[in-house]
C-alpha cells in the first residue's frame, strides 16, 4: 500500500524512554522482585514493543544499578545494596541542593503553586497508604526546581541515581517516617517564596539525605 504523506513520525526517543520508565517503575514498586530474571522476549510481549527498546532499557537499568546483566546468560533484578543506596542518596541530595540553589529566586508563583499542589497530593497519598502515588507526587514537587534550574547535566545525574534511592525510599513511605517529608516540603516552598536561597537549599539536601537505607 502507498505510505500516506504528512503523518507525524513516531518518536523513537519517546518510545525508548517510555519502555525504560515502565521497567524502572516495575522494579521500584516490587512488580519485579530482586533476583528475578528478566527476559527481553517476555518483556517485549508484555509492553507490546519490539525487543530493541527493551534491550536499550535494560542497558540503562544496568547503568542505574537496578539490574545485573551476565553476558550470554541472563539479566536479573539486582538486590538492594545498602552501600550503593547510601552513595546514590548522597549524590541525589547534593544534586537537589544544587538545583534549589540555582532555581529558588527564579520560581514563579505558578511554580510555587504547583509545588504546593504536589505536596497536597503527596499528603493525601500517604494518608491513603498509596506508596506509588506518594512517590509520584514527591517526584512532581522536586521536579519543579530541577526543571527551572535548567541544568541538563544535573538532570542526567538524577536520572541515573534517583531510581536506586527510590527503591529504598519506597520502604520509608510505608512507615510513619514518610509524614516528616510533608513538613520538609512545606519549609522548602516557604523558604523559596521568601527568597532564602541557602535555607531552601539546605532543606532540599536534608529532605533527601535524611533517608536511611
Amino acid at each position: 500500500m502507498p505510505i500516506p504523506g504528512g503523518a507525524p513520525a513516531v518518536s523513537r526517543t519517546l518510545l525508548r524512554d517510555d519502555v525504560f520508565g515502565r521497567l524502572r517503575d516495575a522494579i521500584i514498586d516490587g512488580t519485579f522482585e530482586p533476583g528475578e530474571q528478566l527476559k527481553d522476549g517476555e518483556l517485549a510481549t508484555w509492553l507490546g514493543v519490539s525487543r530493541t527498546p527493551i534491550r536499550e532499557a535494560l542497558l540503562r537499568l544496568g547503568q542505574a544499578g537496578l539490574v545485573v546483566a551476565q553476558p550470554g546468560r541472563s539479566t536479573r533484578v539486582s538486590k538492594l545494596d545498602l552501600r550503593a543506596a547510601r552513595d546514590a542518596r548522597d549524590v541525589v541530595a547534593s544534586m537537589h541542593e544544587l538545583a534549589v540553589r540555582a532555581a529558588a529566586r527564579s520560581l514563579t508563583s505558578d511554580d510555587l503553586a504547583g509545588m504546593r499542589a504536589a505536596n497536597e497530593r503527596f499528603t493525601a497519598a500517604l494518608e491513603a497508604g498509596d506508596v506509588q502515588a506518594a512517590l509520584r507526587a514527591d517526584d512532581e514537587l522536586h521536579a519543579v526546581p530541577v526543571s527551572v534550574s535548567g541544568n541538563l547535566a544535573l538532570q542526567a545525574v538524577l536520572e541515573q541515581f534517583t531510581p536506586v534511592v527510590r527503591r529504598a525510599e519506597r520502604l520509608r513511605f510505608t512507615s510513619t517516617d514518610g509524614a516528616a517529608s510533608v513538613d520538609g516540603h512545606e519549609r522548602l516552598i516557604r523558604l523559596c517564596e521568601e527568597g532564602d536561597v541557602e535555607g531552601a537549599a539546605a532543606v532540599a539536601f536534608d529532605t533527601w539525605h535524611s533517608l536511611q537505607p
